[in-house]
């Protein structure tokens, strides 16, 4: 099997890698709670696997690697229910700025950031402006599930909502699915909020709120109906529809979904 884990290849692996013009994937995450059924690190754990699945799809057709995840995030929102971490804005933008410049300092020209914990993206989107400005580097930006919602492909998989929400359906499902010791099986009767929390650009007026004041389970959906099947089923669609645009030289073409996700 094709090694595409930064951090299980050597120094001499991966100047090859970057002299074959390897995309570089760099999963942005979190570890903050995730209801009373789920470790913390669900988003850094399904990035990381997200994207491991990704690049061993891609490594047929193209070089890959994928870096060590960012495991802490913009988690502000969690902080009152326990078991988070938080970074600021301007320490998260920091670290994203020495990050990428080691990556292309090690040779690479090609990065896609892909992140998996909803509070980071709309910083995200903006900070990669700066970012290629700043580094000169064309930097891409994605979530592992933007182009599965686009296209409603999650919807024929999930019974209770159409996309991915927190701690919900989905996510369960995918731990469920690949990381199977993390989930509190006897807590998922306890397992469920509210549907869905609208999103902020519906809003006409936005303050910031905890999570608690949204959900007293921490979750937002219902995990009830999860299951490994559904786990795997999701994975491959974010996986393939993904995989398509990486192959076919995307995000770094102009006008691509996933360089200019919103």
């Amino acid at each position: 099997m094709i090694e595409v884990l930064w951090n299980r290849m050597t120094a001499a692996e991966l100047t090859a890698a970057a002299a074959s013009d390897a995309i570089v994937l760099l999963p942005a995450a979190s570890t903050e709670q995730h209801g009373p059924h789920l470790a913390t690190g669900v988003d850094a754990f399904l990035g990381q696997e997200g994207c491991r699945r990704l690049a061993l799809r891609v490594a047929e057709r193209r070089p890959i690697v994928v870096a060590p995840t960012i495991w802490m995030g913009l988690a502000e929102h969690h902080v009152a229910s326990g078991g988070t971490f938080s970074v600021s804005l301007a320490t998260y933008y920091a670290l994203l700025r020495d990050l990428c410049d080691s990556i292309l300092r090690a040779g690479f020209t090609k990065i896609l950031i892909v992140n998996s914990h909803g509070g980071n993206f709309a910083a995200l989107v903006a900070m990669t402006t700066d970012l290629a400005r700043e580094l000169k580097a064309p930097i891409g930006v994605t979530t592992l599930y933007t182009l599965p919602h686009a296209s409603g492909a999650y919807a024929e998989v999930l019974e209770d909502q159409k996309e991915v929400h927190h701690a919900c359906e989905a996510e369960t499902s995918m731990m469920m699915a690949a990381f199977p010791d993390c989930v509190r099986a006897q807590k998922i009767s306890e397992a469920f909020g509210p549907s869905e929390v609208g999103s902020p650009m519906q809003r006409p007026l936005l303050v910031f709120n905890s999570f608690t004041e949204l959900t007293a389970s921490g979750v937002i959906g219902d995990a009830r109906r999860a299951s490994a099947a559904k786990g795997e089923k999701l994975f491959d669609i974010a996986v393939s529809l993904l995989a398509e645009k990486l192959i076919a030289g995307e995000p770094w073409q102009s006008e691509s979904p996933v360089a200019n996700c919103t």
